[in-house]
């Protein structure tokens, strides 16, 4: 045991002491945030105010262009060429002719731009014209538009699971959010940490400094300290990507809407103002949003699913690394490893395909027998977790995934064993299975 301490020591202090591993534990979360703070402020500052000019020779619409954030409209009298005259001499972004006979002939309408105008003020002005002939129709026949909208009724139930202990209020939404982050974190970090423990075998061998260390520590040794000291680099590292995101993220935020105009914040008020009236209907009610948010993740169980997303983070590290190792074991170099990565791959890819599949069913068939089954549990189980999994399951998942671990680290051990000191030969299917079982 001490010489495997020793090993995971070494490969710890090793990897966190290089610059590469400061650098993209503290540029990992910068890029994140910067990312996201970049398109916010291009979705807040790039629009610029429109103008547009409407004739309308029907006289229905003359009132119901409302200016926004974004569109300014301007109504004029003249004819249609004097117009387009005007229009070219001026800095309207666009021109609209709404014909008398827009009611027979609601295709007549025509946008006059020096260029071609985006999709969204396109819509804009269909979505006005559209709705007044709309009402003007049901008008006609007698239906008024409130008539209409009180016909329309928005449904939002609410989930509850029953159990032994009561009743507790469940989010369907904040389940397959939590469930997808989870899978793909594990995804990506059997990827990463994975490829780590193959790339410094095969670092090593090459450099013929494992003949060194051989001498000192037993192969199964320095191949279970190598995964181990990888996998506590992964969780340092993603320790210090959860704090520092957390913290960039909250500062990012506060910095924005300390920055927020006096506008957006009347119009938001205004909107809610607006809504106010409504909350007697069905589906009338303004929630807030990030209190709807907070309240989703609070019905789920979170230190369930925290503890879970550890063991099976760990699991399913020490499931991959031990078969990543005994590939770069061996092989000379990265080159020769792309024919053994496929087999070893392909369990992984699956699983974040059918993670897709049961997202719909959690507790289908195939949700069960993949979350069940070592190579496919870590990433499906994470999946189920938040949506709520018997006891029964997940402790007998686990139970595999241990046993799986232990026969993934004995073939691997065996052929590490054999490898770590095989030089200059191109190694075969064949040849893998007869170092499993040389004595």
């Amino acid at each position: 045991m001490r010489n495997i301490f020793l090993v995971i020591r070494r490969e710890y202090l090793v990897r966190v002491k290089k610059k590469s591993f400061l650098v993209m534990t503290v540029l990992g979360p910068l890029l994140f945030v910067a990312f996201y703070g970049t398109v916010f402020w291009a979705a807040v500052s790039s629009v610029d105010i429109k103008t547009v000019q409407v004739l309308d020779e029907s006289g229905l619409f003359r009132n119901k262009f409302k200016d926004s954030e974004t569109l300014k409209f301007e109504l004029t009298d003249k004819s249609i060429d004097s117009a387009k005259a005007a229009f070219r001499n001026s800095d309207a972004n666009a021109l609209v002719y709404i014909p008398a006979n827009v009611i027979q002939s609601p295709k007549s309408v025509r946008i006059y731009a020096a260029k071609n105008v985006s999709l969204e003020l396109k819509s804009e002005i269909e979505k006005v014209i559209e709705k007044e002939i709309e009402d003007i129709k049901l008008a006609e026949a007698g239906i008024t538009h409130k008539i209409l909208e009180d016909s329309r009724v928005n449904v939002n139930s609410e989930t509850i699971s029953l159990s032994e202990e009561g009743e507790k209020t469940s989010s369907s939404g904040a389940a397959t959010v939590i469930g997808g982050i989870c899978a793909f974190l594990i995804y990506m970090s059997v990827f990463i940490y994975g490829t780590q423990v193959m790339r410094g075998i095969t670092e090593e061998k090459t450099s013929r400094i494992v003949e060194v260390i051989i001498s000192s520590v037993k192969p199964f040794q320095l191949m279970l300290g190598k995964i181990i000291g990888v996998a506590l680099v992964g969780l340092t590292q993603f320790v210090l990507w959860i704090l520092l995101t957390t913290a960039l993220t909250s500062a990012t935020s506060a910095v924005i809407a300390s920055k927020m105009s006096k506008e957006s914040a009347q119009m938001a008020e205004e909107m809610k103002k607006a809504q106010m009236p409504n909350q007697g209907l069905p589906g009338g009610n303004v929630d807030n949003p990030v209190a709807e948010v907070l309240g989703a993740v609070s019905s789920l169980n979170l230190p369930l699913i925290i503890g879970c997303f550890l063991f099976y983070y760990l699991g399913g590290y020490l499931l991959y690394s031990a078969l990543f190792g005994a590939v770069g074991a061996a092989v000379d170099n990265d080159a020769d490893t792309q024919q053994f990565m496929l087999p070893i791959t392909l369990p992984i890819i699956f699983s974040f395909v059918f993670a897709q599949f049961v997202l719909r069913d959690p507790d289908g068939t195939l949700a069960f027998w993949t979350s069940i089954i070592p190579f496919t549990s870590p990433i499906i189980m994470m999946v189920r977790i938040p949506f709520g999994v018997p006891a029964w399951e997940i402790a007998l998942s686990m139970v595999l995934l241990v046993l799986g671990f232990m026969g993934t680290t004995w073939v691997a051990a065996r052929i590490y064993r054999v490898g770590i000191l095989m030089y200059g030969k191109k190694v075969s299917y064949k040849e893998l299975v007869k170092w499993i079982f040389y004595k």
